[in-house]
């Protein structure tokens, strides 16, 4: 990318199409939606009119890439086959929107082994992603789009699929023969597992673990959140930019390793007053300007 792209996940009232301009009003140049409800399991699909003036908005603009995170109920890897099932429908639903609104990223919580085995459940979420792929409707094809699915790590909770980067890479080496795949990788994810990118030493040995497991190349987008709970407590509670238990440098340093000079970094941080899309984004470009 010519310029580092630094945004924010923005709601979609009125169309998806007017989060550009929500963005854009933010302060930010890239941006990433829900492209439904994320508690619910149908959704409507995308209108022409609407994915067109997404393009419009978006060129005109400047804001890219656009990043649409998947349903919170999607679980591929689930015990459960009615809920397998219900989630291959729901993510080849995320995966057909995401193509007509011309998103570039699409993030995916694989979802929850629990009754099974790690290595079942990473069976199942591989398959579950193939199906869904595999079975595209209304003659959409991933490949005639600039398109990947990013797995997203996640908190570490026990059984939460992506729990550490060896899942992650795991899954996404699984992938690449069916799919087009990539990372997300989130910051407060990434603290409460127990990586420390607080410390200087610390963020050099996270990052080298993320360079001999999934590679740096491979993490398209960066969730800059702060986090409330400390490092190892694998409690997901973000917070925002500089005020959580990850603190400003931390964000300073990831947003100057030239290793991610190509990833979108995009904040999914509280909402408590108006005006606070903003004031994230641009606690993100001080620090991105700053030396």
């Amino acid at each position: 990318m010519a310029k580092k792209r630094i945004g924010v996940h923005v709601g979609t009232a009125g169309g998806c199409f007017t989060a550009v301009q929500r963005a854009a009003d933010a302060g930010a140049n890239t941006f990433q939606i829900f492209s439904s409800s994320p508690r619910q399991w149908k959704a409507a699909p995308v209108k022409p009119e609407e994915a067109a003036k997404m393009r419009e908005a978006r060129a005109r603009l400047d804001v890219n890439p656009v990043s649409i995170h998947a349903s919170y109920l999607i679980n591929l890897c689930s015990q459960t086959e009615s809920v397998r099932e219900n989630s291959v429908e729901a993510f080849r639903g995320e995966v057909e929107r995401a193509l007509a609104l011309g998103a570039e990223y699409l993030v995916l919580h694989p979802g929850s082994w629990k009754g099974l085995t790690r290595e079942e459940g990473l069976k199942l979420a591989a398959q579950g992603i193939e199906r869904a792929i595999g079975t595209l409707g209304g003659g959409l094809k991933w490949q005639d789009h600039d398109f990947r699915i990013l797995i997203e790590n996640t908190a570490g909770a026990e059984f939460s699929l992506g729990g550490s980067f060896d899942q992650v890479a795991e899954l996404v080496a699984t992938l690449q023969a069916c799919a087009p795949v990539g990372v997300c990788l989130d910051t407060c994810h990434t603290h409460v597992a127990g990586y420390d990118i607080v410390t200087t030493e610390g963020y050099e040995s996270t990052m080298k673990q993320v360079g001999e497991t999934m590679g740096f190349d491979a993490v398209k987008v960066w969730h800059c959140n702060d986090a409330k709970a400390p490092m190892g407590s694998k409690l997901d509670r973000h917070e925002h930019i500089g005020e959580g238990t990850i603190g400003a440098a931390a964000f300073r340093r990831l947003l100057h390793d030239e290793r991610f000079e190509h990833a979108a970094f995009i904040a999914e941080t509280p909402v408590d007053d108006p005006g606070d899309e903003m004031r994230n984004v641009m606690a993100l470009r001080a620090l991105s300007a700053g030396s």
